[in-house]
Order: structure tokens, then sequence, then C-alpha cells
């Protein structure tokens, strides 16, 4: 079995992000889970959130289980199935993205650049011991629900190592470090929200994959819980959040929020290679960081773009999402935007570089940001002029400079980029005469 928290493998826009649950899977005995891909939408105004937690899951759905830690006992109508559409619009409306430039002649008397945009593109839980042998470990089991697909139970606890047993005694294989990963959120009188597919409900959906569950409750702390992820986890995580809220940009309060290197211009060959490219340059950014830091990838107001990779989220869409302010401000919101920002984080981290949970605040900054990058095609027709010597001279420097960006966003060496680039590339500058007299 494999487990991970809010965890994100990158493979942008043609291959979806992959990640995992905010807390950890346990499975039945020797069950093999694989989850690749999860995100995790928070809806955030005052003390009131609702959390979206999404993921890719792919394996035996037979007994699986989701551990979340939560601030309090959530009642039924906190809990809720909701629609993997919505991460997929909040993912293709917010994902980084290519712009193209075309040149236009340079013998034509006027030019005018023609711009074309490149869209880049969730019964009763766990099989209960007796009850006797529950108050024994220090186990509480508070309420039980069937929520669509999931069968819900929300579990209260003294000690780490009762609730490790609980659940152990209830088929579940758990991971090495447990105890030690859920001792924190019991100390701080935190609840334990487990949810496993109910196989017979899971049927009458007709889903292949698992909806996302979403919950709703009033909480001081804006935070993600992660370490319980990192229990078993065989190296960094990946995760990335949409926060929503009514106003400013979203970053972390107990961690370095930095942005990704935007808006330049890089080599055309990157079009194709868009998912490596990117790969390459959030790693390098990570690495560049100390491996500590989040990564803001979108930031703006949900009423508008530019440029749009894919229509901003309509109120229905939000509302499904826990946009509740929305219901007192019914009506259309046009390019004076609507009453809510949207930030796209991603962080990837391991227990080294991430020993807490991630703490959020919202700020008041509303200045638009976009992963942008830039591709400028060149004028390709017959060049029959004395500006076209010219505009040959200034391609060659455009070029050098794409290929100067591109190394230094990804670490590609020369190699690389040569053969990306292949007639495009620039070779080495040319040597004043006097240098190869004497070489």
């Amino acid at each position: 079995m494999r487990t991970a928290i809010c965890g994100f493998v990158l493979a942008l826009s043609a291959a979806h992000p992959a990640a995992a649950f905010c807390g950890f899977f346990v499975g039945k005995a020797d069950s093999q889970l694989f989850n690749k891909s999860s995100q995790v939408a928070i809806v955030r105004d005052g003390e009131h959130t609702v959390i979206t937690m999404g993921n890719d899951f792919s394996g035996e759905m037979n007994e699986f289980a989701l551990v979340v830690p939560v601030p309090s006992v959530l009642s039924r109508d906190q809990i809720h199935v909701g629609e993997r559409r919505l991460l997929e619009r909040l993912d293709a409306y917010s994902a980084p993205r290519l712009v193209e430039y075309s040149d236009g002649d340079p013998c034509a008397v006027r030019r005018y650049p023609a711009m074309a945009l490149g869209a880049m593109r969730s019964h009763v839980a766990a099989s209960p011991v007796a009850e006797r042998a529950t108050k024994a470990l220090g186990v509480t089991v508070e309420a039980a629900y069937t929520v669509g697909e999931y069968d819900i139970v929300l579990l209260s606890a003294n000690q780490s190592e009762g609730l490790e047993i609980w659940l152990r005694e209830s088929g579940y294989r758990m991971p090495p470090r447990a105890a030690a990963a859920l001792a924190p959120y019991i100390r701080q009188q935190m609840k334990f929200f487990v949810a496993k597919v109910n196989l017979k409900e899971q049927r009458k959906t007709g889903f292949q994959q698992l909806r996302p569950i979403q919950i709703a409750f009033d909480s001081p702390r804006f935070m993600l819980p992660i370490r319980l992820g990192m229990a078993n986890a065989d190296g960094p995580q990946d995760m990335i959040v949409y926060a929503v809220t009514r106003n400013g940009r979203v970053e972390s309060s107990n961690y370095q929020t930095v942005k990704m290197p935007s808006d330049v211009e890089v080599p055309e060959f990157v079009q194709r290679e868009f998912g490596d490219f990117y790969q390459a340059t959030f790693a390098k950014a990570w690495r560049g960081h100390g491996r500590r830091a989040l990564l803001t990838e979108y930031v703006w107001n949900m009423g508008f773009c530019d440029p749009c990779a894919a229509p901003p989220l309509d109120q229905e869409e939000l509302r499904g999402l826990g946009v509740f302010w929305l219901n007192d401000q019914p009506g259309a919101y046009h390019m004076g935007g609507m009453p809510l920002t949207l930030t796209r984080l991603h962080v990837r981290y391991d227990s080294e570089h991430f020993p807490e949970d991630l703490m959020f605040q919202q700020t008041g900054d509303q200045q638009p940001f976009q992963g942008r990058y830039i591709l400028r095609h060149p004028y390709r027709g017959e060049i029959s002029c004395a500006a076209g010597s010219e505009y040959r001279k200034e391609l060659d420097v455009r070029h050098r400079q794409e290929a100067a960006t591109l190394a230094s966003l990804t670490g590609w060496d020369a190699a690389r980029i040569h053969a990306g680039m292949g007639s495009d590339w620039p070779g080495e500058p040319q040597q004043p005469w006097w240098k190869t007299i004497w070489r």
C-alpha cells in the first residue's frame, strides 16, 4: 500500500496534476492502494471553511479508507459528495499557460503581430470492534453516516496508540509511523474523519472514479493537516491548493510563499514539451528556495482573466465548491469582477523540510498573477528588403536570449535545448576575426 497526503506529481495541462488527500489512506489486509493524484480546494471567509478533497485513486476500492483530522464532530449536513468536474474546472482555469505571438512581415510598412491564445490547458464506516474494547482503547465513535458512495465515521481518541490499534483491529493495515503522526492532533483534541467506499452505493452512482468529499466547518485556524500523509511517504509529496477567499491573495503564514517565474519568452519547441518544461521549471524553483517554500502559480479575481486558459467558473459552479456568500449577492458579474479571489498554490514537501502543518492567511494583495510563458513565432515567409537583414539579426539575438532563459528556468543543458530548437539554435556567438589567428 502506498499512502500520501495532499501529494502531487506534476504533469501539467496535457497530463493532470497528481496528489493525495489531506490525511492518509488505510487499506484492508494486503490490498494494493495507489493514490496518484489529488487537489484540494479551500473556500474560506472569516472562520467559515469548506474543503473539497479530490483524488485520482486507482486500485481496489474494496474497504479503502481515508483518515483526516478535523476540528470538531461534523453533522451529516456538513458533509457532501461533490463533482470532480469542479476541481477540473479550477485546474483548467488557473493552470500555467502559454501565450503565442507571431511576427509580421518585416518588409511590410505596417506590422501588427497576431496573437493566438494557447489554452493549456470526489451504512457505517469501519467495521466496529466491540463497544467495550473500543472504550478500553480510548476511542469514541462520535457519529456515523452514509453520504453518497462513502461510509463515514467520526472518531475521537485519548491516545494515538489506542486509535492506531482500533483501526488495525477494524481490519486496516496502518502506516508504520501512524501513532506518532496521530499524536499531535490528539493533543490538540481534534477529531478524526474516516471515510470508506460503500461498494453498493458506489455501483449505484455509475461513476468509475471516486468523487470528491466536501466538508464544511468553523475554525479559527486556516490550515491543512499534512503530517499524517508523511507517515509512510516514500519521498516528497506534492499538493495543489485552490484557495478561494472574498478578498486578496492567500499565502502560508508559517512557510515562505514565492511566485513562480513568469512572463518570460521561451523557444517555440516548448509548446510541444510544455509538461516537461514546467516540471523542470517548478523543480528548479523549489530547490532554489531550500525545498521549504510554497510556490504561487495563479492569483486572480474570478470574474475575469487575461488571458483565460478556460472560461471562469460561473456562480453555480462556485456555489458547488462552497462559495456560500454568493447566495447573498445574486446577479451576473462582468469585468468588474466577483467578490472572490482564487489563489493557486503548489507545495512539494517532506517531513524534513515541512515539519508543521500548513497554516494560511489571507492578504490584502489583489494584484493579478499567473504562470505565463510566451512563444513568439518568427516570420517565415519570403523576405526581400533591407529591413529583413536587420530582422534576421534581431531574431538571432532573440533566439539566443530564449535559449539562455530556458536553461536558467529549467537547468536543461545546451545539447537538449539545441535539439529542441533545431535550425533556430543560435549557436556560439561569433568571435572577432583576430581571435582565430593564434588559437
